[in-house]
């Protein structure tokens, strides 16, 4: 039993201090005990967290950590399900036997990957659910050049077949191949509608960037979903937008209020992180953005990138060299707004864009708690939804703790619990809903993490329960918890 705390449900939009009881892995009171049950009630292991908040775990949609590492610094960060649906593995079959091989301290789920699919139609290449090898062919002017009619075929086969064995969506990064036919991206939302799924979307470049390209990224997402009445998410809107996200934002309004299925995902930082070998890295594309070499640096040794010369000799030798991109600047008060707005814009969702730690040798994840000193990457897969909280709840007041929980819990959920079954117990907190629980210190929440210390877990969760289990308890992680359980796609 969670005892006294301000237990938050954001399903029903209320907030009340009452009593959680769990029982396995679901909840199975609020405030009085069960009829009949008061003997085990009055039993039952009491932890008191008077004057804290207890709410469903956040639910991260965009989540590329795939590490017992990654996943418990996304758990001191409130965090009780992370998904790859943005990217994906393929094949799905083997992403989600590793993940169960290895075990996880939080559930886990991942969409079917358009990157992949297309990388064997035209490459020939064998996926292996493994996003190093992903990042690193994204960069190849063959994946990213437009299909032929056979290629299209065989990658569209492909994704449907990784749907029926139970992909969460399919996950499109269009912005990796900015110049390829429109139709393709068509044909993927005509699959999502007729298979009663999604799709999660790096956009393409977006007409302020490139005025010669085939279609705007935030119009063709929106065209789609109007054309084909598929179910479109577009990620990290942030990101993809940069000092455009005003006008990006009024475009997904819009086809919201002509009613298309459009959501949309934000993160609280000025800079993002991908593969250097990424299309819009070119040393010719920076100008489009504003960007320098200099905004760019390598994760795993933490090099700021000197110049132009040194920009094409990376990208040449190491394509999927993870790195970090400074696109807007957090200290600049006009900046800083623009994140607030993007946060703040109706029905947004929080989600993280979380990577994999990497360390000097090259590892990327580790059994050790705490973890090995020297860890890289970007400080978002520590801090996301503590530092959205503490500017949103805490200093804007933007948020109610219900809509907190809302956008970090709830929404997210709501994305693929139309077909995915082990989603729809998630994001809410009554009797019945699953007990994956977060407490937080209202008082002490914040995040910790740097683009020079990354690996700082936020402060202020208190208590995670992952499957009634404890992850982390007393802001201790409970290292040998591994309760984590695959969340799986179900076409009808």
């Amino acid at each position: 039993i969670l005892r006294g705390g301000l237990v938050v449900d954001p399903r029903s939009g209320t907030e009340r201090v009452a009593d959680v009881a769990v029982d396995g892995a679901q909840v199975v009171a609020i405030g009085s005990p069960p009829p009949g049950d008061r003997k085990r009630y009055l039993q039952a292991e009491v932890v008191d967290i008077t004057g804290h908040v207890v709410g469903p775990g956040f639910v991260d949609v965009h989540s590329h950590v795939h590490s017992i590492a990654g996943q418990r610094l996304q758990a001191l960060d409130g965090v009780t399900t992370t998904l790859d649906l943005e990217a994906g593995l393929m094949p799905i079959e083997v992403a989600y036997a590793r993940a169960a091989a290895d075990g996880r301290p939080l559930h886990y789920g991942f969409s079917a990957s358009w990157g992949d699919a297309r990388a064997q139609a035209h490459l020939g290449t064998l996926p292996a659910a493994d996003l190093h090898a992903s990042l690193a062919m994204l960069g190849d002017p063959a994946w990213q050049r437009t299909s032929s009619a056979s290629e299209r075929a065989a990658w569209l086969r492909l994704l449907e077949s990784e749907l029926a064995a139970g992909a969460l969506g399919i996950g499109v990064l269009m912005g990796y191949a900015p110049r390829s036919d429109p139709a393709e991206f068509l044909d993927v939302a005509r699959l999502a509608a007729a298979t009663g799924t999604g799709t999660f979307t790096h956009v393409r470049e977006i007409v302020e960037a490139d005025p010669t390209t085939p279609i705007d990224g935030s119009s063709e997402i929106t065209r789609a979903a109007a054309e084909t009445g598929a179910q479109m998410h577009h990620c990290h809107v942030n990101s993809t937008s940069r000092r455009h996200i005003d006008r990006v934002l009024g475009v997904i309004d819009d086809a919201r209020r002509n009613g298309s299925s459009v959501t949309v995902e934000t993160y609280p930082y000025g800079a993002g992180s991908t593969a250097i070998g990424a299309y819009f890295l070119a040393p010719e594309r920076l100008p489009a953005w504003g960007l320098r070499p200099s905004d760019i640096s390598l994760v795993t040794t933490g090099e700021q990138i000197a110049d132009l010369r040194r920009l094409e000799e990376v990208r040449r030798t190491d394509p999927g060299a993870v790195c970090v991109v400074k696109f807007l600047d957090e200290d600049d008060p006009s900046d800083a707004a623009m994140l607030t707005r993007a946060l703040a814009f109706p029905d947004a969702i929080v989600a993280s864009d979380a990577m994999h730690v990497t360390w000097p040798d090259g590892s990327t994840d580790s059994r050790a708690w705490p973890l090995p000193p020297g860890g890289q990457t970007h400080p978002r897969t520590a801090g996301t939804y503590a530092r959205s909280l503490r500017r949103m709840v805490r200093e804007t007041g933007l948020w109610t703790w219900a809509e907190a929980f809302r956008r970090c819990s709830y929404l997210p959920a709501q994305l693929v619990a139309g077909f995915a079954p082990a989603a729809r117990g998630k994001g809410w907190l009554d009797v019945g809903a699953d007990a994956d629980l977060v407490v937080i210190d209202p008082t002490r929440l914040t995040d910790r993490a740097t683009y020079v210390d990354p690996t700082r877990p936020s402060r202020g969760v208190v208590h995670l329960l992952v499957d009634g289990q404890f992850v982390v308890h007393d802001e201790t992680l409970v290292a040998d918890a591994f309760p984590g359980r695959p969340v799986r796609g179900v076409l009808a």
